[in-house]
């Protein structure tokens, strides 16, 4: 596995043991080019985990191995980790999870053997307000990439209508995401109403490619799922930047719009986006700027359930 090596970050030392250990085995990449990956888009994941309390998906003995979530800072981390106490009330229970302030952090979390980092869409200020409305663009067995394309257009399209600034990126896995900037004003009820009535208009505009039907039973496989659950509380998803578990080291890329008809998500790796973001910076940077209000797509929610929509139960379907 290799001698333990001291990295520099910022003005930290993070010990990495075991750095040669394989952690994508149909590549070849080791534990240190993971750390040596997220050092090279610093800036791009320390702000899109920057406050949040985050889980982290832990492969102690590589992606082909088990998984472990991870949602406590476990005991004997550095002094100077922050965390942030979050509440489980329905089992009674707390955890203080990883709080990401900087990119020692991030590096501490892959020595402790994390690949995913899959912050809350809230921050430390209010845990309870998310700030961040995730639109997840999840596709069925049976439904193509370009299906998810063209439903990404649409989403683009209402986005713009709604004066809404919409954020993409590939998920790492088939779908897309698209992330927009929200005031912490409501709660995760609220947010996934809107949500939820976003997901219902987009289903309007193409029927053909889009379902909103909760139980993963009743959707029709060939079509794409606008998974609103994503905004109910504790509900997590792979960050911009965040590399996937999977085997040939897929990263969850932030795109620009005019990106989506040629993007190959399968592209995106631990080996190419170091020279992508070299060249083209956060492309998520002037999210914080581009603060939406909600209170539309409440209104949207609320002619739903008038005329008869019910909001389905946050559990999965």
């Amino acid at each position: 596995m290799g001698d333990a090596v001291e990295v520099e970050v910022g003005n930290r030392d993070v010990r990495i043991s075991n750095p040669e250990r394989v952690y994508f085995p149909e590549r070849g990449e080791t534990k240190l080019d993971l750390v040596t990956y997220y050092l090279s888009v610093g800036d791009g994941i320390v702000n899109a985990l920057r406050e949040r309390p985050c889980m982290l998906h832990r492969f102690p003995k590589g992606v082909a191995e088990k998984k472990v979530h991870q949602k406590r800072v476990p005991a004997g981390a550095p002094p100077w980790l922050e965390t942030v106490r979050v509440e489980f009330p329905r089992y009674g229970r707390h955890a203080y999870e990883l709080c990401v302030t900087e990119l020692a952090s991030v590096i501490w979390a892959v020595q402790m053997s994390t690949v995913e980092f899959h912050p809350w869409n809230s921050r430390r200020a209010d845990t309870e307000k998310p700030d961040e409305w995730r639109i997840d663009l999840d596709p069925g067995p049976e439904c193509d990439f370009a299906t998810v394309r063209r439903v990404a257009h649409v989403a683009h399209e209402v986005l713009d209508e709604l004066g809404a600034v919409g954020w993409p990126k590939t998920s790492g896995g088939s779908g897309m995401h698209v992330y927009v900037r929200i005031a912490p004003e409501h709660g995760f009820a609220d947010v996934r109403r809107a949500a939820l009535a976003f997901a219902r208009e987009v289903e309007r505009r193409v029927p053909d490619d889009v379902t909103t039907t909760w139980w993963r039973k009743d959707r029709d496989p060939a079509k794409l799922f606008v998974d609103y659950n994503q905004n109910t509380r504790d509900h997590t998803i792979a960050a911009a930047y965040s590399v996937r578990g999977v085997p040939d080291a897929r990263v969850s890329a932030p795109i620009r719009w005019d990106e989506v008809d040629d993007v190959e998500p399968a592209e995106m790796t631990i080996a190419t986006m170091p020279a992508r973001y070299a060249q083209l910076g956060d492309l998520h940077a002037g999210m914080d700027e581009a603060v939406f209000s909600i209170e539309p797509l409440l209104e949207w929610a609320e002619r739903d359930e008038v005329e008869g929509a019910e909001t389905p139960p946050e559990e999965s379907g």
